[in-house]
């Protein structure tokens, strides 16, 4: 079981990551987010969830290898079609799992 804890910690283990500030998290590897919280508007306005992160993942055929293959960890919404980016369940990931995450999300930035 991960958290925003677990989260940052990777992320700033990683070469060039700045955090941005603000009521979640955010990180970035040169100007570029790699994972931040996901800004839920579900409820009408917009509130920044700590269990669920949205992660880079580079292209939209591991996208799709994500959301298809580990549904429990991975899903998405209408607004995120089309992009790179998938919804994680920051509670339903283990630890080291989350860190080969957002390690491959900071390595498709920076190798992008």
């Amino acid at each position: 079981m991960a958290d925003v804890h677990d989260v940052r910690r990777f992320a700033l283990g990683l070469a060039d990551v700045e955090e941005r500030d603000c009521d979640g998290f955010d990180f970035r590897v040169r100007g570029q987010g790699f994972i931040w919280s996901y800004p839920d508007r579900s409820g009408g306005r917009r509130v920044l969830r700590t269990d669920v992160a949205v992660l880079f993942v580079g292209d939209e055929a591991e996208r799709q290898a994500l959301l298809l293959g580990e549904p429990d960890l991975f899903f998405s919404t209408p607004s995120y079609e089309g992009l790179p980016l998938v919804l994680l369940r920051l509670p339903e990931v283990d630890v080291a799992r989350l860190g080969e995450l957002v390690t491959d999300a900071w390595r498709m930035r920076v190798e992008g």
